[in-house]
């Protein structure tokens, strides 16, 4: 498990398995390090490719800020997130998150995320005025692409030897919610598809 805040999490779980649940401390540690980790937390998706894609729940402006935090210590060179905001939720999230990234990561792409019944364009308009208001510059810093797919396959495109692409925001779930019809979709295996698709060489 990647970040500092996991550190806290660890802590926590130990705390509670050792001291409320009566757990012997050395085997809530054995367990802790035999963990593989947790689908859709700072997942490592590696294809062999020359730089990082990591894919993570962080869907609030908190667990962005210290999601990108985290993608940070992990490189030496630039951080690309992608990541959207939800229909029907708070809406202050949408002005939120893009001024936390444009502060913290380097290039950013604003995306679809369960828009539900709202309208995904109004929903982007919303992330790009907040995203310029924090000094952001479309199509230099940041880009709206309303297609998740084409949304991640464009941040791995623009990566290059050493950076680091962290998709956020839905992590391991399995589906993504138009309208109020919940479509198959997962930002993992959407990252795997990606990366073989741009691996493969061109056909003349």
């Amino acid at each position: 498990m990647t970040g500092l805040y996991n550190v806290s999490n660890s802590l926590a779980a130990l705390g509670l398995c050792v001291n409320l649940l009566g757990v012997p401390a050395e085997t809530a540690v054995q367990a802790l390090a035999s963990m593989p980790g947790v689908p859709g937390r700072m997942e490592r998706i590696d294809l062999g490719q020359p730089f990082s894609a990591i894919v993570d729940f962080a869907h609030t402006p908190n667990a962005l800020s210290r999601a990108l935090e985290t993608a940070r210590g992990l490189t030496r060179g630039r951080i690309i997130a992608v990541f959207g905001s939800a229909g029907l939720r708070d809406r202050e999230k949408r002005k939120m998150m893009p001024a936390v990234s444009i502060r913290q990561a380097d290039l950013t792409y604003l995306t679809a995320e369960d828009p539900r019944t709202e309208s995904l364009d109004a929903i982007l308009q919303d992330m790009a005025d907040a995203a310029i208001e924090a000094g952001g510059c479309e199509g230099e810093n940041f880009w709206r692409v309303p297609d998740r797919g084409e949304a991640i396959r464009a941040a791995l495109r623009t990566a290059q030897s050493g950076d680091l692409v962290i998709v956020c925001g839905k992590g391991h779930e399995q589906s993504m919610c138009f309208e109020k019809t919940e479509y198959p979709w997962d930002d993992r295996q959407a990252v795997r598809l990606s990366l073989i698709h741009i691996s493969e060489p061109t056909r003349l």
